[in-house]
């Protein structure tokens, strides 16, 4: 059975688009504007009408093709219109069975159940129920937290910042966005805006020490919950993978409190990032997993899979019309088994990983890309404000300047700007009881200093950090109450603030490194329109909608994923360069050669 599909995918070349299609679309496209909801998205952005297509490629109603990096928003793992599903497809269809039977029992729901279950971790498989939803991972997400609810007994629920679980009341709750909440909101690591400031596996332990911290604090103002739902990966939140070592700590954590770990693999799941289920990177079995997207073979389907004791549901707990969608759970049960069968996860995790290689040219290359990121087919470049200096780890501004406090002198002075040598930031402040904590930047260091932090622990102990002539200047962290302990420093401050007799000493320097620049959500969009106008589709995400999303199909062929890097490429440059106007003429970024015009 062949794994990838071919360059054009099957389709006949257009005669091209005439005057008489382009009106076609555009009137289409006119009535959709005056006819739909304000609350419409991706059609704002792609303004295409697509009549046909096949694996990677559409074609829209103009003659135009695309190489679609969308998916779907990830739903289409074999791409359109793959021939396994439409097989499953016209089967039931021929077959006279029923499209609509609720949740009764049938030969196509047996089957599908019995291959999603062989697909789960592990520690799963023996012991799981499914649930099926209404067809949307949002319904999914609701029933969940129902299910935990219901099995524990509390309420609460604990999610992660830069989530997004879905669109309806509870699962908008638990999602970055949320205003008015009834969730405990928990620090998410991230490399390359991280929240502490680090970023690797020290933000990844910090964040995981404050989770614990909310958890066993009587006074955190965060009761024992009913559960904790995270993604293996934030999609929507711009890309960013979770450390298999941080998923690990958050299953001991969760397990060691009776926490239930409900994993939302809406759109991580079914080999998008490199193992058929993400949370197999960790090697973490959750006690549920929300699942939708790619499950249904590109039809509406939705299910919670959970372990047998957490089944304390009186019957009509959750219900849903839509959930016995015959036509979708027999595409999914070809897709499930298509990509099983095939490898096509370790081929995401491959290829995923040669294109997160070439990308990474781009940021050397272009100082717009602040970050290249990504898991299997999951892919990510974080867009920034070339101009501007560093902001805050959030992307949102930039900083204003650098400060130190003296221990002693009795004088206070303030400046702003950034240190001649680049260097990183450093900070220390004392404990309760006012002993100091110290940080100390020698001269005779190199000017690649990134971090340094002291801080005195609750029993009063000196947490001190120093770095000493020579030294690469990286991230040091000390805290009695923490227990952590490693030199580094920040060279070269830029300003000093201090006074006398407080016990405080402190320094402070922003670097590129951990104070990355501005997002820049304008130039994000502008590639995704420069994208399309040379015939790719991709997607933005993010905190700022400054992440442009890589979502292809796992069945893309090695030939596409080289044309797909080439326009984006190109894209970026343009943009880069200012080369946007219409009337520009099209040069391609030297990778490829002509994999572009080759690959539809």
């Amino acid at each position: 059975m062949t794994v990838t599909e071919s360059v054009r995918g099957g389709m006949p070349e257009p005669a091209g688009a005439s005057a008489g299609a382009r009106a076609v679309q555009e009137g289409i496209l006119r009535r959709q504007s005056a006819r739909e909801s304000a609350a419409r998205t991706y059609a704002r952005a792609l303004p295409i009408v697509p009549v046909r297509a096949r694996g990677l490629t559409i074609e829209g109603a103009d003659g135009r093709r695309y190489l679609d990096c969308l998916s779907g928003a990830g739903t289409l793992a074999l791409g359109h219109n793959h021939p396994v599903v439409l097989e499953a497809i016209r089967k039931v269809l021929d077959s006279g069975a029923p499209l609509h039977v609720l949740d009764l029992a049938t030969p196509v729901k047996d089957a599908f159940v019995t291959e999603l279950f062989g697909t789960l971790p592990p520690g799963l498989a023996d012991h799981a129920r499914v649930q099926f939803c209404g067809p949307a991972g949002t319904d999914a997400v609701e029933a969940a937290f129902k299910l935990v609810r219901a099995a524990t007994g509390r309420t609460g629920m604990l999610a992660f910042t830069g989530a997004y679980h879905g669109m309806t009341a509870g699962a908008l709750e638990a999602s970055g966005g949320a205003c008015d909440v009834r969730v405990a909101r928990l620090p998410y690591p991230r490399d390359y805006r991280c929240p502490f400031g680090v970023g690797g596996e020290r933000g990844a332990e910090l964040a995981a020490r404050w989770t614990e911290s909310v958890l066993d604090d009587p006074k955190s103002g965060v009761p024992s919950p009913a559960g904790m739902i995270l993604e293996p990966v934030q999609g929507e939140g711009g890309v960013i993978p979770a450390p298999d070592a941080w998923m690990r700590r958050m299953r001991q954590i969760t397990a060691d409190r009776n926490i239930p770990l409900i994993a939302d693999e809406v759109q991580t799941g079914v080999g998008r990032t490199g193992a058929f289920w993400a949370v197999g990177h960790s090697g973490v079995t959750p006690d549920v997993m929300v699942l939708s997207k790619a499950i249904g073979g590109s039809l509406p389907l939705a299910v919670v899979v959970y372990r047998d004791d957490l089944d304390a549901w009186e019957p009509g707990a959750h219900a849903g019309t839509f959930r016995g969608n015959q036509l979708a759970m027999a595409a999914g049960t070809a897709t499930l088994a298509y990509v099983r069968e095939n490898g096509l996860a370790g081929r995401a995790a491959e290829l995923g990983a040669r294109m997160l290689d070439q990308l990474q040219g781009l940021a050397t290359e272009f100082a717009c890309i602040g970050d290249v990121r990504g898991r299997g087919l999951m892919v990510g470049l974080e867009v920034v404000d070339p101009e501007a200096s560093g902001g805050s780890v959030w992307g949102d501004g930039p900083v204003a300047g650098a400060w130190a406090e003296s221990e002693g002198g009795g004088s206070r002075a303030r400046a702003s700007g950034r240190s001649a040598g680049g260097g990183g930031w450093g900070q220390a402040s004392a404990g309760p009881d006012g002993d100091r904590g110290r940080v100390g930047t020698p001269a005779g260091l190199d000017d690649g200093g990134d971090c340094a932090h002291a801080s005195a622990g609750p029993d009063g102990d000196r947490g001190r950090i120093g770095t000493t002539a020579g030294s690469d200047g990286g991230w040091g962290w000390a805290s009695a109450g923490v227990g952590l302990d490693q030199a580094g420093g920040g060279p070269d401050l830029a300003a000093g603030l201090g006074s006398a007799g407080d016990g405080v000493g402190s320094a402070w320097v922003p670097d590129a490194a951990r104070c990355p620049r501005p997002a820049a959500p304008e130039l994000a969009a502008a590639i995704q329109r420069e994208c399309l106008r040379r015939g790719l589709i991709v997607e933005l995400g993010g905190r700022h909608s400054s992440v442009v999303r890589l979502l292809p199909p796992l069945t893309i062929s090695d030939e596409q994923a080289a044309a797909v890097l080439d326009r984006l490429a190109d894209a970026v440059a343009a943009v880069a360069r200012g080369r946007t106007a219409p009337d520009q003429s099209h040069q391609p970024h030297p990778w490829h050669g002509d994999h572009a015009e080759r690959a539809v």
